[in-house]
């Protein structure tokens, strides 16, 4: 097993654990705890808050201890947090058990990403599309896997919760060992020669470049328009009369595709350039999260879903490769952390803000509103950063 293998397969595990833990167990063992929809929404809104505060922070720590530290310690969470949801009672015990293991997510897929990106300068966005192919499996398995233990027991009973978090920490504790086989090389080559003072320098270096920022930011705003689409497409898809199914289908779909197209299209971007990828991507990504609002059938729902997804796909997969093009290795812990907290804010804001506009003028509004703030980011990135596909071109 090379590194990279193995890290795809520590991600695999570990974002397959965390999925587990929340989809779609969380909201109903909030409810058989007793919480109300408000504080359902809290507890599910927690471990995400986790990551907009400490992504950052574990970068930094990245750049300064080395990456294959911070991985085992996100990995020792994943393998633990599991089972101290088995002694929780209280609504306010799963939320303190939801920010723990939030940390882990938090601090794992950033510095992850900046190991990979480490790997290969010529092959970047194909491994990293890779990688996030590997995160996407177990993303996708976890809630077919969940779900079907849960609908083995009875939602009233503590059974079925019980065997869900004791499959999550086996995945946990999988993902910790397989963490653990990785080289210790990298571990050593980060930590000679740098002090505090030159790793909050490398940081500060990430933050004054407005291309990293301007990328950070279209990554906010598609994960702005797809927190939109996956809250409140069911509800439009209801209302016009689409079954529960075929409300899965949409969503399933989607994911497949960015599982499928990934690696495809971070390949296809280090031989055609980050910059025309990710404005071509935004534009039309915005398009289909607009048309959402024009759309009622099945089959035009569907077809959006998919084209959405393959958007997502052609910028997600250049934004994160072009950030580790342009941090120094010093820094790219720092860059990562930085993207994943942009994005978690992106990801986050996007349900409470739509939601208001969904509120006030209905859910075809709460589309246009997303494809507007995403247009309007995309436009800023192309506008700012003089936008030719010639010079974006990856050397």
């Amino acid at each position: 097993m090379t590194p990279f293998r193995l890290l795809c397969l520590t991600g695999m595990l570990a974002i397959f654990s965390s999925t587990i833990s929340k989809s779609p167990v969380l909201p109903l063992f909030a409810q058989h705890l007793g919480a109300d929809p408000s504080g359902i929404g809290l507890i599910a809104s927690i471990s995400a808050f986790a990551g907009v505060i400490f992504s950052v922070p574990a970068g930094l720590l990245a750049d300064r201890f080395g990456r294959r530290r911070l991985i085992m310690m996100a990995a020792a969470i994943f393998a633990s947090a599991p089972f101290v949801y088995l002694m929780v009672g209280t609504v306010w015990q799963l939320a303190m058990v939801r920010l723990y293991h939030g940390f882990a997510t938090a601090i794992f897929l950033p510095v992850a990403m900046a190991l990979v990106s480490g790997l290969s300068s010529t092959e970047r966005g194909e491994k990293m599309g890779w990688f996030s192919t590997a995160t996407l499996l177990g993303r996708f398995l976890a809630p077919v896997i969940g779900g079907g233990i849960l609908g083995f027991f009875s939602l009233n009973s503590s059974t079925g919760y019980t065997m869900v978090y004791l499959v999550c920490g086996g995945a946990g504790i999988a993902a910790f060992l397989v963490a653990a086989s990785l080289p210790k090389a990298e571990e050593t080559r980060a930590r000679h020669g740098h002090s505090w003072t030159e790793t909050f320098q490398a940081f500060k270096s990430v933050i004054l470049e407005r291309r990293i920022v301007l990328t950070c930011l279209v990554e906010a705003a598609i994960l702005f328009a797809y927190g939109t689409f996956e809250t409140f497409l069911p509800l439009h898809a209801v209302k016009n009369n689409l079954s529960a199914t075929q409300v899965g289908l949409l969503l399933s779909g989607q994911v497949i595709v960015l599982a499928l197209t990934k690696p495809v299209m971070g390949r296809f971007s280090d031989t055609h350039g980050r910059q025309p990828q990710i404005v071509i991507g935004g534009v039309l990504g915005a398009a289909c999260v607009g048309g959402f609002a024009f759309t009622t059938s099945f089959l035009a729902l569907f077809c959006l879903s998919i084209v959405f997804g393959l958007c997502l796909s052609v910028v997600m997969s250049a934004t994160s490769a072009y950030i580790a093009d342009l941090s120094s290795p010093e820094a790219r812990g720092s860059a990562m952390g930085l993207l994943g907290s942009v994005m978690d804010l992106g990801h986050t804001t996007g349900p409470l803000i739509s939601g208001l506009v969904a509120s006030a003028f209905g859910y075809g509004h709460a589309f246009l509103g997303a494809a507007l703030v995403l247009l309007g980011m995309v436009t800023i990135f192309s506008v700012v950063l003089r936008y030719s596909p010639a010079a974006s071109a990856v050397r």
